[in-house]
């Protein structure tokens, strides 16, 4: 086995109709066995993250919030280093970041903010995350990039997590992909989006070929580090239940893969929960992959009884 971590699920969820409601859903997925909540960072019909995921964290005891992840285009490092900080110290320590070099299209259409090209945000990226871990840690902080600048800041508070909340980083690229095994400690393995926008070569893109293509690119560039970093999946599509697996060919041509590779891919579960659980346990032990996140409250409802099997073991 790559990792001989436990299994634990993540949802990403983007609003609910009014506060109780919100913390209603936090609860339950609480309630339900799942590690995490998360929010997207887009302009569209969602809640902000920052006290969207506070407001989570505050209705909940365990459940660890986050966003999947920011854009950080959208803020500088040092106002989100001081508002992500706050929630790990206000929650107890139940933070985990992802951050992001930006990639959806309409956000930077519709806002104005200019979409550089890959190459730059990619590189403001990675100077950022070194902000980010200067500024959690003990002490003043200076960084001259060629992006930011940091003079002698104290980045208070810190988090309470030391020496910072988990940085989850996601790539489906080789560029990307070697920043988070150098620099993060969750790794989402993605499909790539290099059109700003999800189509069919992203669906096709979810293969177990591109994921074993993909994992190489990470051990290659984490090096020794590889066992230390947890792996993550964005699930794309969950049908789980009693007779769910009608529905395998039709979803095997959706994602423009055959059947057989639909069966082993993380990044679409179909099948009775057993299969998927089994599914899952034999991704583990090919590629490491141990963390999982479905989008929606209603693929969190059709997943827990494969939570309530795997989660922790």
């Amino acid at each position: 086995m790559a990792h001989p971590r436990k299994f634990r699920f993540g949802v990403q969820v983007n609003a609910a109709p009014d506060g109780p409601a919100w913390a209603a859903l936090a609860r339950k997925a609480e309630g339900l066995g799942f590690s995490s909540l998360f929010l997207p960072d887009h302009f569209g019909d969602q809640l902000a993250p920052v006290p969207a995921l506070m407001a989570a964290a505050d209705a909940t005891s365990t459940l660890r919030v986050g966003a999947l992840v920011w854009d950080n285009d959208y803020k500088h490092p040092v106002v989100l280093a001081k508002e992500a900080a706050t929630i790990d110290l206000l929650s107890g320590g139940r933070l985990e970041f992802g951050i992001g070099a930006g990639w959806m299209n309409t956000d930077y259409e519709e806002s104005g903010i200019p979409k550089e090209r890959d190459g730059v945000r990619i590189a403001r990226l990675l100077e950022a995350i070194a902000i980010y871990k200067g500024l959690w840690a003990a002490g003043p902080f200076s960084f001259d990039g060629d992006h930011y600048r940091i003079t002698n800041l104290d980045g208070l508070p810190k988090p309470a997590q030391q020496p910072g909340p988990p940085i989850l980083v996601g790539g489906g690229a080789p560029k990307v992909l070697g920043i988070a095994a150098r620099e993060a400690d969750i790794v989402g393995i993605n499909p790539t989006l290099p059109k700003g926008y999800i189509d069919a070569s992203a669906a096709a893109d979810t293969t177990p070929a591109a994921v074993d293509k993909k994992l190489q690119w990470v051990r290659d560039a984490a090096g020794e580090r590889f066992d230390q970093l947890e792996l993550n999946i964005l699930v794309f599509a969950a049908t789980v239940g009693p007779g769910a697996g009608a529905e395998r060919d039709q979803m095997a041509q959706l994602f423009s893969i055959s059947p057989e590779d639909l069966d082993a891919s993380p990044y679409a579960w179909v099948g009775e929960a057993a299969a998927v659980a089994d599914q899952l346990r034999a991704g583990r032990e090919r590629w490491g992959t141990s963390y999982f996140v479905v989008q929606g409250e209603g693929a969190m409802d059709q997943i827990a009884p494969v939570v309530a099997e795997l989660a922790g073991t």
